[in-house]
């Protein structure tokens, strides 16, 4: 019987995890804490199988946008009212944005919260893409849609802390670049949780 790659996925999804947030890695950072995050969701679509393993869906951000231009992001944004949860958020905004179909995800579970510097709190839902779409950039929020080998951005060995002066101070964050993507920020910061918890995976 063939084993499932996703099996160390599966396993951590049953596990207790703890939130994380963009300043993880800048401990002296003080939050107000009457602070008011909007609730988000992002989708972690993976496509099994494959010779080259399961990989990782993620999208390059339209260059003219006002938050996080350019970067490297999961398909997702914030929850709108007509929303039925953070899933539907994340399966709507994953349509919206590459083209994917609803009916083609199916849900293996919820990450933690992810705060970020943007005052989200931002739900990472896992989904395996079960079937063949066409990716279809939204041109007002996607510049590019790529995929990553799953077993890469969920190795440990393959991340890096770097810093970068951000509001008068230095900042510290994860990156595990693949190719010619830069994959920083919050989106690392979501990967790293997943590697330390299943990777080497695929």
């Amino acid at each position: 019987m063939a084993t499932d790659p996703l099996l160390p996925l599966r396993d951590a999804l049953a596990r207790p995890w703890q939130a994380s947030s963009d300043y993880d890695l800048n401990p002296g950072t003080v939050l107000p804490e009457n602070r008011v995050l909007r609730p988000a969701a992002v989708l972690v679509g993976i496509v099994p199988g494959g010779q080259e393993g399961p990989q990782l869906v993620l999208t390059k951000r339209a260059s003219h946008l006002r938050n996080h231009p350019g970067q490297i992001a999961f398909p997702g944004g914030r929850k709108d009212e007509g929303d039925a949860d953070l899933v539907a958020t994340a399966l709507r905004e994953a349509e919206e944005e590459i083209g994917l179909p609803p009916t083609a995800v199916e849900i293996l579970g919820a990450l933690p919260a992810h705060e970020t510097v943007t005052g989200y709190q931002m739900t990472p839902i896992l989904g395996l893409i079960t079937r063949d779409f066409t990716p279809r950039p939204q041109p007002d929020e996607v510049a590019e849609i790529f995929s990553a080998p799953f077993a890469h951005v969920t190795n440990p060995a393959r991340f890096r802390v770097e810093q970068r002066i951000w509001r008068g101070t230095w900042r510290k964050y994860y990156t595990v670049p693949w190719g010619p993507y830069y994959i920083w920020g919050a989106t690392a910061r979501i990967l790293r949780g997943l590697a330390d918890r299943v990777g080497p995976c695929g």
